[in-house]
């Protein structure tokens, strides 16, 4: 760079009515326009093509000369390393809108959009429901690419203590998740959580809390004596009697009840293995929905929600009337499908019909026959049959599905 030239004082920085360049050496120059207006310029040599180029600094006097000179001694030991100052700016202002576009939450909710469309609509309200609980507040404005595995240990630590391993096993793999999403957009060129789950403690494997087959009668006594609403009664025992998983039941519409094939097919968007599942309604189960028809027959769910009767009750109003009736820790809602597996196995039924039933996944595409009409009719003796013995362990107590069926005044009432 020539540095022969002379030095500039503030004194001379002034517009005199034309164009012109005023230079301080070493490339720093001061272009000073007709209409007044005076604009610092970086001249140099591009490092490879040894072209000519010019690289505006910021106007004066915004930018003193001070400064100037103290961006063109940056530029100059750039040059030095055989970058180009102007390209390297350029790629850095480019990489500024991503920051605040790529931030962590906006992120996570593009691949939520996703996600939900492959889960049930219960679980996808689980996944943003523990995002929004446990991650946004720390991380929701952070760049993408500045989330680090000691920030997320950092932030999951605190629940670890807690003891809610599981709740730590979840939210690692959700943000694997979104940071392999963020990888596969071009976002990030890594995703640096991949491992993180190794250095959490590991949850040990429980399973669902369950009655024994010979404590059914016990349920049944608890169901009858208790001081719970009709509507939670009945979504007991129509879990109960339809082998159904708490969200299945809790979300069951109307329309999709078929009182002249007496079946109900739980569409593939609420079911957790994204199939439709067809029913077969007993007696019994239909009695239910006949008790319940007068509380929601003019509405979209057969068990609506007591804040929003529009909408349908919680997954979990089944799981808290037991803990209620004194069951905590004895049997969760979920646990009265492993009763009634272990139940109809013992009772010599077909264990494929059971699994069927039970709605879960057979690798062999041939045995996956949820929907055959043949599979529909061979498994309705078998829920006949169950329905039966529930109603045989509820001797003495009446179920809900028998309320349209007697004029006993000396059974407690359902509330």
């Amino acid at each position: 760079m020539p540095t022969n030239a002379t030095l500039l004082s503030d004194r001379q920085l002034k517009a005199t009515g034309k164009d012109f360049v005023l230079s301080d050496g070493d490339g720093l120059q001061l272009r000073v326009r007709t209409s007044g207006s005076m604009m610092w310029n970086f001249n140099y040599r591009e490092p490879l093509t040894r072209s000519r180029l010019n690289m505006a600094l910021g106007p004066y006097p915004d930018l003193s000369l001070a400064n100037a000179r103290k961006k063109a001694v940056e530029a100059r030991e750039l040059l030095a390393q055989r970058i180009d100052p102007k390209a390297q700016r350029d790629e850095q202002r480019q990489a500024r809108p991503a920051e605040t576009e790529h931030t962590f939450e906006k992120i996570a909710t593009a691949w939520f959009e996703l996600k939900k469309n492959s889960v049930t609509p219960a679980y996808a309200e689980d996944i943003w429901r523990s995002l929004t609980l446990h991650v946004f507040p720390s991380m929701k404005s952070t760049p993408l690419s500045e989330v680090s595995a000691p920030m997320v240990i950092k932030l999951f630590r605190p629940i670890e203590a807690k003891g809610s391993l599981e709740t730590v096993k979840r939210l690692t793999q959700r943000l694997n998740e979104i940071m392999t999403y963020g990888v596969n957009s071009g976002m990030i060129f890594a995703n640096p959580l991949s491992g993180i789950r190794a250095v959490f403690k590991k949850p040990k494997k429980q399973n669902m809390a369950a009655l024994r087959p010979e404590e059914l009668p016990e349920l049944m006594i608890a169901i009858a004596n208790a001081s719970i609403k009709r509507t939670t009664r009945c979504l007991i025992e129509w879990q109960l009697h339809t082998m159904t998983r708490p969200a299945e039941a809790a979300t069951t519409s109307w329309a999709d009840i078929d009182l002249d094939k007496k079946t109900w097919t739980i569409p593939a968007e609420r079911m957790k293995k994204r199939r439709a599942h067809v029913i077969p309604l007993t007696e019994h189960a239909l009695a239910l929905l006949e008790t319940i028809k007068p509380y929601s027959g003019h509405r979209k769910y057969v068990f609506p929600a007591d804040r929003d009767p529009r909408d349908h009750c919680n997954s979990q109003t089944a799981n808290m009337a037991l803990k209620r009736m004194g069951f905590e820790g004895r049997l969760v809602s979920h646990g009265m499908r492993s009763m009634a597996s272990t139940i109809l196995n013992e009772q010599g039924w077909d264990p494929e019909l059971i699994e069927v039933a039970l709605a879960h996944a057979d690798k062999d595409e041939v045995r996956s026959a949820y929907n055959r009409a043949d599979y529909i009719e061979r498994r309705r003796p078998m829920m006949i049959w169950w329905s039966e013995h529930i109603q045989h362990a509820a001797t003495g107590n009446l179920s809900a599905s028998s309320i349209n069926q007697t004029r006993d005044h000396n059974v407690v009432p359902i509330r």
